[in-house]
């Protein structure tokens, strides 16, 4: 606990990192207090199901877009902007949800405002605590270990926040709450001097294209923005293929836990078992980010995806949900590691000029993954034994693995990253 304790003793990191926290719960909350608000009174499950997936969808296609704009044009000009525009949104969804009859396409049109302008402060703060540790890796491992299990606790505490809400106040609380956290959190990060520092480093060692006319076309100017991305994607694929793997199989085996619960007839045990997972992945990632490790990250980061993969296919094995729960249990140790690796191995592999963009690839490869898994694990429980269901889980963590360490080698063989110089601008030749 004391490595924890020095990482947060850094200069403003204390601060930083709490006000990021307060905006981040947001995330938390807003989801199942929206379904509740749109659900309660005369709405119906189906119409909250469509205004929250609109919100949802928003939201990850266009991520990339908002953490370009912050590695484009700085935190500050860029992510107070959309973090108001977002709680602003949340408060229309208030209004219109705390009596019925709304209509839907102005419930929609809220939703898909808030969407496209949810502030991505999880990549930000990764980007903050890279500026505040410098190049001591260790501390960087212990503060983006750090940095996970938040996101885990916020995950866990956040609905039951919600759940206690609604026994006192009216669904449409919640979202209020929401709009609030968002707003209080990132005006009060705005503050923070960290913030100055990394908009001194990005335009310290700002790129110049000194060919490049003054007047160059809007076409070359959104063609070079499209290699941009390409150049991210193809640098940062080892972490991306791990994340998405990870999303796959834990999207696929919760799912398949539901099954198992209800057709041993104790529903009860999901609770158990998520709650299982949880505990795992924070004290896995509690303890992951003390240890000093001799292996690179991105060594680690195919070996650890390959330990999730093998745990989540034991649970084919489960007799009864007592041991289903000791599984999930012992899966969620490698979670958080796995997710803190990913974000270290992005990181490194990011450019100076490109770190939110990184993280935000990492965060929507895992959200793609475990909503696509969800989806394709229902068909297989109509179809296949419920053994064979968490070996199918399993496959694309494997798989993940598999390719993440073939990529490794594959451009270590093309070009040796020992020859860049860290966060350079170079590519490697296989990107």
């Amino acid at each position: 606990m004391s490595s924890y304790l020095a990482v947060l003793r850094l200069p403003f990191a204390a601060r930083t990192f709490a006000t990021a926290l307060i905006g981040r719960l947001s995330y938390g909350t807003v989801v199942l207090s929206l379904t509740l608000a749109l659900a309660s009174g005369r709405g119906s499950v189906g119409r909250a199901g469509a205004v929250v997936a609109v919100f949802a969808l928003s939201v990850a296609a266009l991520a990339p877009v908002r953490a370009r704009l912050i590695d484009r044009h700085g935190i500050r000009p860029t992510l107070l902007p959309l973090a108001l525009t977002y709680a602003g949104a949340l408060l229309g969804l208030t209004a219109a949800t705390w009596r019925p009859g709304a209509p839907l396409w102005l419930l929609e049109a809220l939703a898909l405002a808030a969407g496209a302008t949810a502030p991505p402060l999880g990549p930000t703060m990764r980007t903050l605590w890279r500026t505040m540790c410098g190049d001591d890796q260790a501390l960087t491992q212990r503060a983006f270990s750090l940095d996970t299990v938040a996101e885990e606790v916020i995950g866990v505490s956040g609905p039951l926040l919600v759940g206690g809400l609604i026994l006192v106040a009216d669904p449409a609380f919640g979202v209020l709450l929401s709009a609030v956290l968002v707003a209080v959190g990132t005006v009060a990060l705005m503050t923070s001097p960290v913030i100055s520092t990394v908009a001194a480093q990005t335009t310290a060692t700002s790129p110049t294209n000194p060919a490049e006319p003054a007047g160059a076309s809007r076409i070359s100017r959104a063609g070079r923005r499209r290699g941009d991305e390409r150049r991210t994607l193809s640098r940062i694929a080892e972490p991306v293929f791990a994340a998405t793997g990870l999303g796959l199989g834990l999207g696929a085996q919760s799912l398949a836990i539901v099954a198992f619960a209800m057709r041993h007839h104790q529903p009860s045990a999901i609770a158990w078992a998520d709650a299982g997972m949880s505990v795992g992945s924070i004290l896995g990632g509690l303890a992951y980010g003390t240890v000093a490790w001799r292996v690179p990250n991105r060594t680690r980061l195919p070996l650890l995806t390959a330990a999730l993969g093998l745990s989540v296919a034991v649970a084919a094995l489960a007799p009864n949900v007592w041991v289903l729960t000791a599984i999930t249990t012992a899966s969620g140790v490698f979670v958080s590691p796995l997710m803190t690796c990913t974000y270290l191995v992005a990181d490194e592999l990011a450019t100076t000029h490109t770190r939110t963009s990184a993280g935000m690839w990492v965060n929507n490869a895992f959200n793609a993954g475990s909503s696509a898994g969800y989806a394709a694990m229902g068909p297989a429980l109509a179809r296949l034994p419920l053994s064979a269901c968490f070996t199918i889980a399993a496959a694309p963590v494997l798989l993940a693995a598999t390719l993440t360490r073939a990529w490794r080698a594959r451009s270590t063989a093309a070009q040796p990253l020992d020859a860049l110089e860290p966060n350079s601008d170079a590519v490697p030749l296989a990107a």
